[in-house]
């Protein structure tokens, strides 16, 4: 077990892990986005043929949500698409736990049109970055529970308990719109995986700085 820092990719942590350990045979068991830090379940050699085990588990997030903006990716990452100003008093703290509490459940939903779900054979994040219009498939994405954290306008931070198969970018965009206003994901971690847990994940060694050349 492995926790991912912000700002590499899950194959980031498989490639540091195979200079470290020496070990060549490795993969993990659900990627994490470069924006998102956390738990990652990383198989070693025999222990590869075991990750299908763990991909449909379910798994539990801490999403921090920025209300009022909303972006082509449903991240940070992405072009702004739309803006709404967000004050301190726009919204009162019920009526965020309440849409907070109304996202439990079964939602069907759009999954970000920049993710690897495959399209006539190719990732949809391919077309969106060639600029070609697809039809983006609708999920159905299962909340099992939430838990609400945390409120600094415009910024909520929720927990989401969910099944496999669940964007958390999809999720962020509709508690926005059950509010009535834009919404996109600032901030994402993963902090379980069935029953393992980010307390009992390692650290990925220190990289050392390459020299410039």
């Amino acid at each position: 077990m492995i926790d991912k820092p912000k700002g590499i990719t899950s194959f980031d942590c498989i490639r540091i892990l195979r200079k470290e350990l020496g070990i060549r045979k490795m993969g993990h068991a659900g990627t994490l986005d470069p924006l998102a830090s956390g738990l990652m379940i990383i198989g070693i050699n025999k222990g590869t043929k075991k990750l299908n085990e763990y991909l449909k588990l379910p798994k539990v997030y801490v999403a921090t949500i920025l209300l009022g903006v909303s972006t082509d990716t449903g991240d940070m990452e992405g072009v702004v698409e739309d803006k709404q100003l967000i004050e301190s008093d726009t919204f009162s703290d019920k009526q965020i736990e309440e849409v907070v509490a109304e996202m439990k459940g079964v939602h069907s939903l759009f999954v970000p049109k920049y993710s690897a779900i495959k399209k006539e054979g190719k990732p949809l994040y391919k077309y969106a970055r060639e600029g070609k219009e697809v039809e983006v498939p609708v999920r159905d994405m299962v909340v099992r529970d939430t838990k609400l954290l945390s409120i600094e306008l415009p910024e909520i931070q929720a927990e989401f308990d969910v099944e496999s198969g669940v964007y958390i970018r999809s999720l962020a965009e509709e508690l926005g719109r059950k509010l009535g206003v834009p919404a996109t994901l600032s901030g994402l971690r993963r902090i379980s995986i069935g029953d393992f847990s980010i307390q009992d994940a390692q650290k990925l060694p220190e990289q050392t700085p390459q020299t410039p050349r």
